[in-house]
């Protein structure tokens, strides 16, 4: 609708040029909606809508071009709490978007402040797009690692099923004195009274032993992944990064799990080698499951760092030539500084907020925008 009203006003070649650009970047976000994946949505869908959203942010930027005065002096606000929440404290841009946006607000804009108002939108989308980017990373790479040691795990079961006593986890406890005419051997999935003496207790491993085990570890780790619930934060990012970091201990749970057992029957833990009941070795596939926290726990707190970064520029130290821009805080208008960049993105879109201000200007929420774009599929 803003499109079409802005089409009937007359216009010169520059303006015609921004007609046309942001005419073609919705054309891309209506192709990359409309665009039909099927069976390969879980891969390309996110990136179409990645692709609808950074082609409208882009037409969203030129349009700010187009469109009056009075309606650029209503959205200074607007891209005033995306400046301070997406560019760093120095940038000079911010700087002097900052100097200058009370004086765009109440009406004394000149040419100069409107292409500062765009170029400063465009550079806080694309940081948004970056800092969106670096989660969308973390987010396949902690899929990529829950398949990869998924994959190890189902291997692990599959090779234990064929040749049970290659990998086998089971323990002859010591007997008694008295009892030196027989042995007991312990497995995870069954307990052996009264063999022979010299039995070897790998020969009594069933297929089953290594699947029973990583489900105790299965288990053990879901307790984890319920105790950490309370630290999960929700997120306005369209990457559900929390949920591939918990996702992540099951496999590990169970990988710890089998680690864990076979260490006490190669006797790696000094005291403890032997165990006497098949409830012993679950429990301890358990305890071993549950320790998986140890190691991923880094992995949450990397998730939660990456999800605290968005939004929040960097404290940078100012420059000697950004400083002189700081300086520089006179009612003058902004110098000139060209025509803004539009270009293609890919990054998600969330609610602007503000935080300190250069020059204390007001502050004012940001509306909330969508995922964000890529060139038009």
């Amino acid at each position: 609708m803003q499109l079409r009203r802005e089409e009937t006003r007359p216009c010169d070649d520059d303006r015609r040029t921004f007609l046309e650009g942001t005419k073609g970047h919705l054309d891309q976000a209506r192709a990359a909606a409309d665009e039909v994946f099927g069976w390969r949505r879980p891969w390309s869908g996110s990136t179409a809508r990645e692709g609808v959203w950074s082609n409208l942010r882009s037409a969203d930027v030129l349009l700010l071009q187009l469109v009056s005065d009075t309606e650029v002096a209503g959205r200074a606000s607007e891209v005033m709490a995306l400046v301070k929440r997406h560019l760093d404290r120095d940038d000079p841009r911010r700087i002097r978007l900052a100097q200058r946006i009370r004086h765009i607000i109440a009406g004394e804009m000149t040419p100069s402040d409107r292409e500062l108002l765009a170029r400063a939108l465009d550079s806080a989308y694309n940081n948004l797009d970056g800092e969106l980017a670096r989660v969308r990373s973390l987010r396949n790479i902690l899929w990529t690692a829950t398949f990869l040691v998924l994959a190890g795990v189902a291997g692990l079961a599959l090779y234990g099923w064929f040749s049970p006593s290659s990998l086998s986890l089971c323990f002859a406890p010591e007997v008694g004195a008295g009892d030196a005419n027989h042995v007991d051997v312990v497995c995870p999935s069954m307990e052996y009274h009264n063999r022979p003496p010299g039995t070897v207790p790998s020969s009594l491993a069933l297929p089953r032993d290594i699947v029973t085990v990583e489900v105790a570890g299965l288990a053990g780790a879901a307790l984890t992944v319920i105790a950490s619930l309370r630290r999960i934060r929700g997120t306005s990012a369209p990457y559900m990064l929390p949920l591939a970091s918990a996702v992540l201990k099951f496999p590990t749970g169970a990988l710890s799990a089998f680690l864990g057992v076979l260490l006490i029957r190669g006797a790696f833990v000094p005291g403890l080698s032997n165990l006497d009941s098949r409830a012993q070795v679950l429990a301890w596939a358990a305890v071993f499951g549950a320790a998986q926290h140890l190691v991923t726990r880094l992995v949450d707190d990397r998730a939660q760092m990456t999800l605290s970064e968005l939004g929040r520029p960097t404290d940078a130290v100012v420059d000697r030539e950004n400083a002189a821009v700081m300086a520089d805080d006179g009612p003058g208008p902004a110098g000139p500084i060209g025509p803004p960049a539009a270009p293609e993105r890919a990054g998600a879109g969330f609610r602007g907020g503000p935080d300190a201000d250069p020059d204390g200007g007001p502050e004012q929420e940001a509306p909330v925008r969508p995922p964000g774009r890529e060139a038009g599929r």
